[in-house]
Order: C-alpha cells, then structure tokens, then sequence
C-alpha cells in the first residue's frame, strides 16, 4: 500500500514544481518579515530534499532505462516534448542538488538584512532550474535551462543584504576598502563581498554564454538532420564520423567552460573568491558539475567515435590540470583562491565543506589571507577540529568519500592508460602538500592579536550546517556500495553503448 501511495502522488513534475511553489508563496510576503520568510524558505528546501529522498527509494537500481518518465507535448508540430526521466546517471545529481540548497540558506540565515526575501526565492529558483536540467531527456530543452541557470545570478540590484541594513557600502575591517557595487551577480554582486566583483560576474556571464553559442547550433543541426530532438531517439542515431567530430566540438565548448577544464578556467577562482559562502557552495557543489554531467548524459553516447578520437586530448588536458592547478595552489594566499583552484584539480563533497569553513572565519574576521590567521586551535577547538577533518579528507584519507572516488578513478584510467593515471596520482601527492600547508599556517602556530581581536567557535547553527558532510563523507567512504550500486546499471549501459558504435 505504501508503494502504491509513492507510485501515485510522487513524480518528477511535483519535485520540480516544489522550489517554484515556494517562490511563489514568498513573493506575497512583505520583506520586513524575515523570519517568516527565512522559515519558509528553510521548510520548502527541506521538503524538496525529502521529496527527492522517496524518489531515491523508489528508484530501481537494476534497470538502465529512465525511471519516473513524464512527457508533455510542447511544440508538437517540430517534434519537440517537453521529455523528463531519471536514471542512475542523474539520480544522486538531483539528490546533491536538494540537499545543498537548505545548506546555503542556513548558510546566510544569520546574515539576511533587507534583500533576504530575494536571496531566498534566488536560491529556490536556482534549483528548480539545475533540478529540471538534470531531469530533461530532450535536448533543446535541456539547453534552455543549462543557460537559464544564468538568469538568477546576473541582475540588477540595489542593497546589499549581508552588511548594514539598507547600506551600499561594505568595510572590509582588515584593509579599511569599501566597495560600491553597481551591476550584481545574485551571489557576487548583493550578497558578494569585494569590488571586483562586476568583472568576475562578466567572466563567468560571457564565458559560459560563448561556450553555449556553439552547443546551440549544434542542437539546430542535429534538429535539422533528424527532424527531433528526443534523446531516446538520438540514442539510436546513427551520425557519421566527421559530423560526430563537429558536434563533439561543439558541446565540448560549452560543457568545458562549465567545469571548467583548463584553459578556460579563468573565471572560476574569480568566482569564488567574489561570492558569499553560500554562493561558493552553491557553485562548487553543483554548477561545476553541470558540465562533466553534460559529457556523460550527451558528449559520450550520442558522439561515441568523436569522444574515443579525442580521448588523448582530454587525457593531456585533465593531466595538465591536476599539476597545474596544484602547483598554482601552493602559491596562493587568500583562503578562497586555495580551496577554488583545488576544486579545479579534484570536484568532491569535501570541496563543498572547506568553503563553509572559509566561510566561517569570514564571518568572524572579514579576511580570506592566510597572513593574518594562526594559532586558531587554542581559540576555535571544534571549528579546528572539523577543519582537520576535511583537510585530510581532502587529501584523499582512507575511509573518506574523496579516496572512494579517487581509487575509483584511478584504477579506470590506469587500465587505460597507466601515464596518465600516474600523472593524476601526482595531483594527489600535491593535494597534501598545499592542505597540509594551509592547516598549518591557519590552525598551528601562535596568534596575531595585531590584527585579529575577537574569536567565537562554532555555534549551534554551523555545527548543524557541517553534521550532514561528516556524516556523507564517512559513509560514502565506508560503505559506498549503497550509492555505486543505483549507478552500476546506468553507467555499464553508457559503457556498452560507447563500444556498441
């Protein structure tokens, strides 16, 4: 009875209408009423989350074909349907999505001033947009909500929320600079923190907008070859092998940028260091994600010949990566920039843990430079702790989730090609020396009262807000087969599809 109760009331149009259900109700409620609004806020991504957990329930881990599918007849008359689905491949995607959300608004809960109405609806939005990208199976219309992910975070705004009330101007206590921002990324610009915040907003803005360019008339060719743009049909479709290696191209514009591959990696440690935390986790956890999601859902089984011709490329760019980005960490010295330039080299749950701890000694001290801390563990015992934890995490601990995926990786690519897998062992030796370094310098040492005054541990709210990433990252490294299992099927099929062609 209980299966029969999900089976009827628990589809993907319900998970994806829930964020924007939410929205809407917040738009009838005055700005001066933050706590209802932050209340509603928390409860709506709470709900989604839930929602998105039943799915998980449901889901059935010994099939390979899309789960959950609702189609819609859009514009019938070019063949285009408004087609959605999950399988293993995009399952934990949607999951990671509504999980972070209700993160990121405990993340700015104590912050939201004047504009918190709109911080939050931009938070909800957001994921109703990444939620749909994932669930799509239609390509157009999968293209229109990967840019439309762009929409909420390039606007026009006039206060800032995380400052004084009603204030335009942000001191930063350290250097004594004020910013005056004028153009606003929802996270960089309203709720970012320094001032070249417009030109990072403009990097990530036309960066991902050139990419796409290309991905779009890709998707009007393939339109225009096959008379649709159904996915399940595409599957089938056979292209020749020099228009595979011209759309593979093309999606492979747009998908780099979105990860970001180097080269065009420039506006990512911009990004992060111009976003809140909330933003940073936000970007980190999902958006990065956007793209390697689009190599395995598109690039890779529609374009198979093109993706086995360019294999050594992405192998040399990956390689270049993983010791460029490394090495370019060891030299940083703002806290941000360190942890940004390590999601370049490796993308985890870990990732998403070390901004929330930058963002609490940000919170603190309105400083990201390393010069200014040390000798936190006599001040701050539970934040150095957790920090230490996710610092040895992050260099691939055994036991933690970032070793699961690491050997995982490794292993796949030393069966097929051992230089390369010893290139990417490299990054991982390279990944404790700048993570040792950074907790060293933060946590050890003696303090500087010249220029930090006040210290507070961790409260009620951040304990909470870091439980649910202690509690993920051991069990994915202890038992991770809970999770591998719902992605076996899909990801043999994508495997066996690739060789099929």
């Amino acid at each position: 009875m209980l299966e029969n109760f999900f089976a009827s009331y628990f589809d993907l149009s319900g998970l994806i209408l829930c964020p924007v259900l939410g929205s809407i109700i917040l738009l009838f409620i005055p700005n001066s009423a933050i706590r209802l609004i932050r209340f509603i806020g928390l409860c709506v991504s709470l709900l989604t989350f839930l929602y998105s957990l039943v799915l998980w329930i449901k889901f059935d881990p010994s099939t390979a074909k899309f789960q959950f599918v609702e189609s819609v007849r859009w514009l019938p008359y070019e063949n285009i349907h408004l087609y959605m689905g999950l399988d293993g491949l995009s399952l934990f995607f949607v999951i990671l999505t509504t999980f972070l959300i209700p993160i990121c608004i405990l993340v700015g809960w104590s912050g939201m001033r004047s504009n918190g109405k709109e911080y939050i609806i931009a938070f909800l939005i957001c994921e109703f947009l990444m939620i749909a990208v994932f669930c799509m199976l239609d390509l157009l219309l999968f293209y229109v909500f990967f840019e439309s992910v762009l929409i909420p975070m390039f606007s026009k705004g006039g206060r800032e929320a995380f400052g004084r009330r009603g204030s335009l101007v942000r001191q930063h206590s350290i250097s004594g600079r004020t910013t005056e921002p004028h153009i606003f990324f929802w996270w960089e610009g309203v709720w970012g923190s320094r001032q070249r915040k417009i030109k990072a907003a403009y990097q990530f803005f036309l960066y991902t907008l050139l990419g796409s360019v290309f991905m779009l008339l890709a998707i009007l060719l393939i339109l225009l070859q096959t008379g649709t743009t159904d996915l399940q049909i595409l599957l089938t479709t056979e292209f020749s092998e020099r228009r595979q290696i011209l759309l593979w191209i093309a999606f492979f514009a747009s998908f780099a940028v979105k990860v970001p591959m180097v080269p065009v990696h420039i506006w990512l440690p911009e990004a992060h260091v111009e976003a809140p935390t909330a933003g940073s986790v936000i970007l980190a956890g999902i958006l990065l994600k956007l793209g390697t999601y689009g190599f395995l859902r598109f690039s890779i089984p529609m374009f198979p010949e093109a993706t086995l011709c360019f294999t050594p490329f992405i192998y040399t760019l990956s390689a270049i990566a993983i010791i460029y980005t490394s090495l370019t960490t060891l030299r940083q010295i703002d806290l941000k920039k360190i942890i940004a330039y390590s999601s370049v080299a490796h993308m985890n749950l870990v990732t998403i843990a070390l901004f929330l701890c930058v963002g609490v000694l940000y919170d603190r001290h309105k400083t990201r430079l390393v010069r200014y801390y040390g000798g936190l563990v006599s001040t701050m015992p539970n934040f150095s702790t957790i920090f230490l934890f996710f610092t040895l995490a992050n260099m691939s601990l055994p036991g933690t989730s970032s070793f699961i995926g690491e050997f995982l990786i490794l292993v796949g690519a030393f069966q097929r090609n051992s230089l390369v897998a010893t290139l990417a062992a490299l990054g991982m030796i390279l990944g404790a020396a700048y993570s040792l370094w950074l907790y060293n310098r933060v946590v050890s040492g003696n303090l500087k009262p010249d220029f930090l005054q006040k210290f507070s541990d961790l409260n009620g709210r951040e304990v909470f807000i870091f439980l649910p990433f202690l509690v993920g990252v051991v069990w994915m490294g202890i038992y991770p087969k809970v999770f591998l299992d719902c992605m076996h099927t899909s990801v043999s099929n994508l495997v066996q599809h690739g060789q099929f062609h």
